[in-house]
Order: C-alpha cells, then structure tokens, then sequence
C-alpha cells in the first residue's frame, strides 16, 4: 500500500519550518508523520504524509514553495531490538535499495512504524506482503483517501 508523501525544500534559516507547519495548521491540515533533514547546509528537505494531500499542496504553492509528491510505505514491525534489520533483510540479494526512512512516534510501545521510500518501490511492497509485514495503509494514519 503506497502513501503519498509531500516533500518540500525549505531553506536552512530561522522561522522557516515555523512558516510552513504554521500555514498548514491554519489550513486545519494535519502532520501525520515527518521528518527533516539537511541535503545541504543551506537547505533541508520536509518529509511529511498529511491529513489531506491536496489542501496542504494548494497551501504550499499559495506560498511559492516548491514541492513533490512521493510514493512511501509505512510498515508496522515490533519494537524490539533488531526488528528493522529483519525487514531490511528481506532485500538482501535484489535491486531493492531504501533511499531513506524515517520513524513514526506513536502511543503503542510494543510496535513502531517504519515509513520507507524505495528505488523498486512495487517490488519491495510485494516482499514485504510476501513476509507478512504490516503495511499501513491511508486510514491508518487518518488520512483522506483522495490523495490529489
């Protein structure tokens, strides 16, 4: 079960991130999940899955900001040592490359959920189905079903 997720450049200044997660809120657009990180000392790049795709793209380009929209998977795996090496050793010996990943905090301590971005990205749902993980799917995460 593929996400979409918004992926928008954001300067490496003061007030930036807050402008933006600002504007979402005020649009009443929920973060499901996200992340940030550094591409290069001038930029970053937010990850994030929202509540509702469109209305947080439409926020974004009423600001000028740039944005892509990205296939993800979210997977449910234990909370235990080790749990994310056994997933990722479903695809040692293929093509599959996770390009990056980040985790999603909840209130389950026995469970943690892993949101994926492949290079193969059918190849790896349909391992991942074939081993019997947990992919979460758009309700999971409370969000709207028509992604835009």
């Amino acid at each position: 079960m593929k996400l979409k997720q918004l992926s928008i450049p954001l300067e490496n200044s003061p007030g930036r991130l807050h402008e933006v997660t600002k504007a979402l809120g005020d649009a009443g657009i929920n973060l499901r999940a996200h992340c940030i990180c550094d591409s290069t000392h001038d930029f970053g790049v937010l990850r994030i899955l929202v509540s509702d795709l469109a209305s947080a793209r439409a926020v974004i380009m009423q600001r000028y900001i740039p944005a892509r929209v990205d296939d993800v998977v979210a997977v449910e795996i234990e909370d235990t040592p080790g749990s994310l090496a056994e997933i990722l050793s479903l695809f040692l010996g293929t093509r599959i490359n996770v390009e990056y990943m980040y985790a999603v905090a909840g209130a389950n301590l026995e469970k943690a959920v892993m949101v994926f971005h492949f290079n193969e990205i059918d190849q790896a749902i349909k391992l991942l189905e074939k081993s019997g993980a947990r992919l979460l799917d758009a309700q999971s995460f409370g969000i709207l079903m028509d992604q835009g």
